[in-house]
């Protein structure tokens, strides 16, 4: 404030000072004053007028543009101006760590939605919109409970107790593809909420998956080890000829070797689940692959029927397959091994390896049995689904053969495809990349530039 008075009498007094020195002695008072006050006069309009202009700079669109002012208006623009560029600084930092912190969100697995007081959406990421099918341009500031309707979200929203989650389906949920969804809302601020929602369909089906592994396991030891218990039973109790106490101790072999088949299953599978990708370089022969399972076949159709089945083996070219031999082994054993188990004694069984004009191959498994139904193919290839039960059990299957393959061809990036149609039999047939497959010719080529 002083700095401001300074001037003003500055200008009172540089016109009455004048007029005294240059007017003598003789100069009247009232015309010194007269001086003085037109100096305070002149000194108001020049404040006023940079006082104007620094208005007219703070009413500005963009108030960057700085007019020429001096004085104490000019130290007031001066410190106005540092203190508006703090604050855009500050606005920028905001906005910055207000994005990062969107982005963030944006980015999580989890489903994100900020409602107000009022339960209307204020943001949400695009992993809420996929769980709940909004939409950014229709939805903001709509009333969540009135887009989401699933009667088990509904009453869990009005109830107002948000300690637990609930669980809905999604939006984009079918019967042939589930969608589970769980919904929690967390109240924050003032009267705010964060509502997260997260799919939970592949831990729901694993937890199935395995809770059915366990009670299928357990029903597959549980039945040989029941028939085992009651022949040592009765081998201890009764006194039986010698040819009952043969037949006994035959079907507690079959048993034995019922159970020694599944545990071997279950190890295949736990190796191939637990250990490395098979090698891209190394290559095994098919033809040799081929000839150990029509040896395999053969031994199995001649122990399961009086009249063993016509094994129809054929390729296109003879080709290498990278990858590892015991499961590719494994794998085209098991196919065959099925379609001589569920055909009809007597009956065709053609596997073929062709190669395809891009260079890559399919290996195929056709049977001329009962065929499958269409609802069943889906699940053939979890583990102990069977179709018929007894039958399986019959013919020594384990339930577990065609998860083998499926892991299998997984593993040399191949694809299982399974075509059936009831009453006419079925086909089972894995498809190899072709960066899986080459033929022998290009091995023998390779070997003899190598010699020359």
């Amino acid at each position: 404030m002083v700095w401001r008075l300074l001037p003003m009498l500055a200008f009172q007094l540089a016109p009455a000072v004048a007029v005294r020195l240059f007017g003598g002695a003789d100069t009247s008072l009232s015309l010194v004053l007269l001086a003085a006050l037109a100096g305070g006069g002149a000194w108001v309009v020049i404040d006023g007028l940079q006082g104007a202009r620094l208005m007219r700079w703070l009413r500005a669109e963009n108030p960057t543009e700085l007019p020429s002012i001096g004085g104490s208006w000019g130290e007031m623009q001066e410190r106005i101006r540092r203190l508006l560029l703090l604050r855009e600084r500050a606005v920028r930092e905001n906005d910055t760590r207000l994005q990062d912190f969107l982005a963030a969100l944006q980015a999580s697995p989890n489903g994100v939605v900020l409602l107000d007081a009022d339960k209307r959406i204020e943001w949400f990421n695009q992993t809420a919109s996929d769980h709940f099918g909004l939409d950014s341009q229709r939805d903001l500031l709509q009333h969540f409970g009135n887009l989401v309707r699933d009667p088990g979200f509904a009453g869990y929203f009005t109830a107002g107790d948000f300690r637990h989650d609930v669980q809905m389906p999604g939006r984009n949920s079918t019967t042939s593809r589930p969608v589970n969804l769980s919904v929690h809302l967390h109240p924050y601020g003032e009267g705010r909420s964060l509502l997260l929602s997260r799919d939970i369909t592949a831990k729901e089906q694993a937890e199935a998956m395995r809770r059915d592994f366990v009670a299928n396991v357990s029903h597959e030891i549980r039945t040989p080890l029941t028939v085992l218990a009651g022949f040592v039973e009765t081998l201890q109790t009764l006194n039986l000829q010698e040819a009952e106490r043969e037949r006994y101790l035959d079907l507690m072999s079959q048993q034995a070797h019922r159970m020694q088949t599944l545990v071997s299953d279950l190890l295949t599978l736990s190796r191939l689940e637990g250990s490395p990708l098979p090698s891209a370089f190394d290559w095994v022969s098919v033809p040799a692959l081929m000839a150990q399972c029509e040896q395999d076949a053969m031994h199995l159709s001649c122990a399961l029927w009086m009249e063993p089945h016509v094994l129809d083996f054929s390729a296109t070219e003879a080709s290498e397959i990278a990858g590892s031999a015991s499961e590719l082994q494994s794998a085209m054993s098991n196919l065959i091994g099925n379609a001589v188990r569920y055909s009809p004694a007597d009956q065709r069984v053609e596997i073929a390896w062709t190669v395809q004009d891009d260079g890559s191959a399919v290996f195929s498994v056709r049977d001329h049995g009962a065929g499958i139904a269409a609802e069943h193919v889906p699940r053939l290839t979890e583990r102990f689904y069977r179709v018929d039960r007894s039958r399986s059990r019959e013919t020594g299957g384990t339930g577990l053969g065609l998860a083998i393959v499926k892991h299998v061809s997984q593993r040399h990036g191949a694809e299982l495809l399974i075509e059936s149609t009831p009453g006419k039999g079925s086909t089972f047939s894995i498809h190899f990349p072709a960066r899986r497959v080459r033929p022998m010719a290009t091995v023998r080529a390779s070997a003899e530039l190598i010699d020359a």
